[in-house]
């Protein structure tokens, strides 16, 4: 469980604020033409799991003092307590048995089980985990009762004071459900992930709701929970989702190619402020300022400068860096169209996205190392802002 202090896992089921109430609703059960607010949860809840990881506990040179490793020794520490178990939730999206869950829930485990809403356990394997947008794919294996999975819907059609419901496994006491609605969109400076565009709901998120649902009135998929902001360590009105429309894209090249593989422009950015514009001179009101462009990257063949402001991509304007970060990450390597304002003037600039480098293999500078010559050593390299 992670927060800002807490992570969680949660299903969500949203509705429109103004709702028909058919007469067979009773009281306070909320309705959206013929159906129920219940009649959605009791269909979803099938589709939420437990997911259960385990993970061998480094205990660093104790792991090979004798105090610790001889069976006779009063500090003797079992192999089964050298074990850590994680609990949290997951989405069935397949037939089939896939499962998208939280990376954080099963990062680093020697074993995952899966635990179905009738209690069916099975096992699992990890198909693909992105930890820069915690997200990750499981299958489940051996023979697979009938699967309920959750059909995915659009978060962009999300609108603000929707109604959604969370569905998952809040300090390990059983499928649960809440009730909130969507807070926020676009959440993409939170500062949990690298990645972020979060959905913001009410409904109450709780540790061991990681990697749930949050469902629309349709009981479709529209957001994975992940995380709350709390000074408790326990809900306080403020959760945290990842988009369906962010998470698709991800969890196919999981599925396809086990990793995920972002673009690159090669810019460190800052948002446009008031203040940054008067003392720069720069007349545009809104986007995000260039502070530095990389040698050798795909900004810099393109011709962008520092202190330009970029204001749209493919003609989507760009209101933050965290929505600049996120779309040109997601978009396909190869041109893409950069509204940009320099100066006085506005201009359009096209920029020739690459496949991101791995950060671990980028020099200080934020451009890909360069391979050492032959019979000298590289020199380590830095992570660097993209």
């Amino acid at each position: 469980m992670r927060t800002i202090r807490t992570f969680a896992l949660v299903l969500a089921v949203a509705a429109t604020a103004a709702v028909a109430r058919p007469a067979h609703a009773g009281p306070g059960n909320l309705a959206l033409g013929d159906t129920t607010l219940s009649d959605v949860a009791e269909r979803v809840v099938d589709g939420v799991v437990n997911v259960s990881s385990t993970r061998q506990v480094d205990f660093g040179p104790a792991a090979f003092d004798p105090f610790f490793t001889d069976p006779n020794s009063p500090f003797y520490v079992s192999p089964d307590e050298r074990k850590q178990q994680s609990l949290g939730s997951g989405v069935i999206v397949s037939a089939g048995g896939r499962v998208i869950t939280n990376a954080h829930v099963i990062d680093g485990a020697d074993a995952i089980e899966v635990k179905l809403a009738d209690g069916t356990e099975l096992s699992a394997k990890l198909v693909g985990i992105d930890k820069r947008s915690d997200l990750a794919v499981l299958q489940l294996e051996g023979d697979l009762p009938p699967l309920h999975p959750l059909a995915l819907g659009s978060s962009s059609a999300l609108r603000l004071g929707e109604v959604v419901l969370a569905v998952g496994n809040p300090f390990g006491v059983g499928q649960t459900v809440t009730m909130g609605i969507v807070s926020a969109k676009g959440r993409a400076q939170v500062g949990i992930e690298d990645y972020e565009d979060f959905i913001q709901t009410d409904a109450a998120i709780n540790p061991g709701n990681s990697g749930g649902a949050l469902v629309n009135m349709r009981g479709e998929l529209v957001g994975i929970n992940t995380a709350i902001l709390s000074r408790s360590g326990g809900y306080q009105g403020v959760g945290f989702a990842i988009p369906s429309d962010m998470a698709k894209p991800i969890v196919d090249m999981l599925v396809k190619d086990g990793k995920v593989s972002r673009s690159w422009l090669g810019v460190a950015f800052t948002d446009l402020t008031r203040d940054l514009a008067t003392e720069k001179h720069i007349t545009a009101t809104r986007g995000v300022l260039v502070a530095k462009v990389v040698p050798d990257s795909p900004a810099a063949r393109a011709g962008l400068k520092a202190d330009d402001v970029i204001i749209a991509v493919d003609g989507a304007a760009v209101t933050n860096g965290g929505q600049l970060r996120n779309t040109i990450a997601m978009k396909r390597a190869g041109a893409v169209k950069l509204d940009i304002v320099r100066g006085a003037r506005t201009e359009s600039i096209t920029a020739t996205l690459e496949t991101q480098p791995d950060p671990a293999t980028m020099n200080g500078n934020g451009a890909p190392a360069k391979p050492a010559k032959p019979g000298k050593p590289a020199k380590p390299a830095k992570p660097a802002r993209r």
